[in-house]
């Protein structure tokens, strides 16, 4: 999958986290913005890639400012975040 527009999905709520998509032609960039990063960002980064690679994601840019959101709530981001870029309307649920 491509991501083709700009999107995100989350809240700068605590325990949540903005994950923000964009197209991006020089492959992937990621930057990950954490509050718990220290003591979490190896987690962090290994669920971001594992959703990006899912899904198939070798290009866009992909921005995720974390409050201390949970495995879960990061994956979930993501996927919105990516289907929303990628301009996707059929879903493919195994993927999630």
């Amino acid at each position: 999958m491509k991501i083709v527009q700009p999107a995100m999905s989350g809240t700068l709520e605590s325990s949540d986290l903005i994950v923000k998509v964009g197209p991006n032609e020089n492959g992937l960039d990621v930057v990950i913005n954490s509050e718990v990063y220290k003591q979490f960002g190896e987690r962090i980064t290994e669920v971001v890639q594992e959703t990006l690679s899912a899904f198939n994601i070798e290009q866009g840019q992909i921005i995720v400012e974390d409050k201390g959101a949970l495995d879960c709530v990061i994956r979930a981001r993501m996927q919105v975040a990516i289907l929303r870029g990628t301009g996707s309307k059929d879903i493919m649920w195994e993927k999630l």
